[in-house]
């Protein structure tokens, strides 16, 4: 098939699998996209199963206001034609945190360059930005990849600042990284406590909960 009949073949498969139920409710809570199908993840992923990864139909699909589009899009990108400055472009798009979720997951995650732009990105004064940073970095530590000791002190001191200060889906991808970094080890666990002392003597409530649960998962 060539673009035009793929992406026709695929926006049938969305209306096959399409859950009226969950598209208003998305919409209910604001998601409003040009067209959302309501289709529920595992069946996007068995989906896109049945196309080959192709980086022109993961572009035009990403370019489309099409919630399940968007989706397919990072399930179908070739890691090795998706440059940095694209990844950019990708993020400047966004607008739900579902889809900074599953583009970190199904895409993000595995560029070669994923480690740099997750710290140029969690220093970037932009929400989708920062989140997609700390998203980058929960995977990366979820694989056992470690930070050499500039790159783990320039992440703690980063996360601090913004568990204190960014928006909320900012904080909580953050706290997200965080959980994971601390679950690599004793040693993880123990900086990370150091980093967040100050939290103790804050006075926001909310930050002293957030140490004493940080505590707890670094000694589990």
């Amino acid at each position: 098939m060539d673009l035009h009949e793929t992406l026709k073949d695929i926006k049938t498969q969305f209306r096959m699998a399409m859950n009226g139920v969950a598209s208003k409710s998305m919409r209910d809570k604001g998601l409003d996209y040009k067209l959302n199908f309501g289709v529920e993840v595992p069946r996007l992923k068995e989906i896109a199963t049945r196309y080959e990864k192709d980086h022109q139909l993961a572009q035009t699909l990403w370019k489309e206001d099409i919630r399940e589009s968007k989706i397919l899009a990072a399930m179908l990108q070739p890691v090795d034609t998706f440059y940095p400055e694209i990844a950019d472009i990708w993020v400047e798009d966004m607008r739900y945190p579902e889809i900074a979720e599953l583009t970190c997951q199904n895409l993000f995650q595995y560029l070669p360059y994923a480690s740099e732009k997750a710290f140029e990105w969690i220093a970037d004064g932009r929400e989708y930005f920062a989140a997609c940073g700390y998203l980058i970095l929960a995977r990366l530590f979820m694989h056992r990849q470690p930070l050499n000791e500039r790159a783990e002190n320039e992440y703690l001191d980063q996360l601090v600042a913004t568990l204190q200060s960014e928006p909320a889906f900012v904080r909580r991808c953050a706290y997200t990284s965080l959980i994971k970094y601390v679950h690599q080890g004793k040693t993880e666990g123990r900086k990370a406590m150091k980093a967040l002392e100050p939290f103790k003597l804050a006075e926001d409530e909310s930050l002293h909960r957030l140490y004493d649960e940080i505590k707890l998962e670094s000694e589990v």
